[in-house]
């Protein structure tokens, strides 16, 4: 049954994808990232089409210190002005001229970067219940849009430097946003950040031998983590980055391009300090190496939200690829 209702759910992202309609515009879009405006008549906004929306698009984003929602909702009743312009909008309507509920969605029709999902149907209960059904696909059409934009910006300005360093030592093309620095380099090992005034963003990469599939289990990748964590010097004497100890990370399988990677979410801390936050880690095995290889990413932000840090780095994954694996991914991907 789980995977029949995947198979529905990318079904329907599919068509959502290959419905857009899109038109040429030099209107630059406004809003901030993660932002969406609801737009819909104030009497579904007060009521339980919007207690719907709010449940579905801010649900608290998985393992962050504070509770986050996945989007930020502001409300307006009218499409028009300055709203027209907004990157991510979700516009409401029913009536009876809506035989059946749908959603479709349109990209770049007032403004670039932007998408417009609109949600039809009958009568509200019907809308609703089609959102609810259909949540995850509510969720994840505005966030493949925002990780689409980025991973866009990254082709455009990216580190040459960097990228160069990381095919160099693990055979593995990846490309970083300028601005990052380079902190640390050691035998299978690089540590890379940007900091700002009030946060960290960075990410470690490292390398060690496959040796079977145990590799890839959470209490194997936990301590290989903390191992080359160690690496990361905290801010006072003899202290450094480690994994919260009092709660183990999440663990699920996911593939990013056709190719399989363990993904990690915890909590990171610093030994002998106070020090912590968020972290997300992406292994996987090149096959042409025989070496698991893991960028593990974090962030530290003890006064502002960490969303937007920690997804800013998340993105960074679909920038990867393998130039010698990618033959025998293919063999692994039809095996699978």
């Amino acid at each position: 049954m789980k995977n029949r209702q995947k198979i529905l759910c990318f079904g329907l992202l599919a068509l959502l994808l290959a419905g857009c309609s899109s038109r040429n515009t030099h209107i630059t879009s406004n809003g901030g990232l993660y932002e969406i405006f609801v737009v819909c008549p104030k009497d579904k906004w007060d009521g339980r089409m919007g207690d719907t929306i709010r449940s579905i698009l801010q649900e608290p984003v998985p393992m962050i210190n504070q509770l986050e929602p996945c989007f930020d909702l502001f409300y307006v009743p009218n499409y028009t002005g300055l709203v027209m312009h907004h990157r991510n909008l979700l516009v409401i309507k029913t009536g009876e001229e809506y035989n059946t509920p749908s959603m479709t969605a349109a990209y770049d029709v007032e403004a670039a970067p932007q998408i417009i999902v609109s949600v039809t149907g009958p009568a509200d209960s019907t809308v609703i219940s089609y959102m609810s059904e259909h949540r995850y696909e509510l969720q994840t059409i505005f966030e493949m849009a925002e990780r689409e934009r980025a991973i866009a910006l990254n082709k455009k300005y990216y580190d040459l430097e960097l990228g160069k360093l990381i095919l160099n030592k693990f055979d593995m093309q990846m490309q970083v946003p300028r601005g990052y620095k380079l902190r640390q380099e050691s035998d299978h090992f690089l540590w890379i950040s940007y900091e700002l005034p009030l946060a960290s963003q960075g990410f470690f990469i490292y390398s060690y031998p496959y040796t079977g599939k145990e590799n890839f289990t959470v209490e194997a990748l936990l301590a290989r983590r903390n191992e080359f964590a160690a690496r990361i010097p905290g801010p006072s004497d003899s202290s450094y980055m480690t994994t919260y100890p009092e709660a183990l990370p999440d663990l699920k399988h996911i593939r990013v391009n056709g190719r399989y990677w363990a993904e990690m979410r915890g909590f990171w801390d610093v030994h002998r300090d106070f020090m912590g936050g968020p972290f997300v880690s992406y292994s996987t095995l090149n096959l042409s190496t025989n070496q698991v290889i893991t960028i593990d990413m974090y962030v530290y932000s003890p006064k502002k939200p960490k969303r937007n840090y920690l997804r800013q780095l998340e993105h960074l994954i679909y920038t990867v690829s393998f130039p010698d694996d990618e033959t025998k991914v293919d063999q692994q991907r039809s095996e699978k």
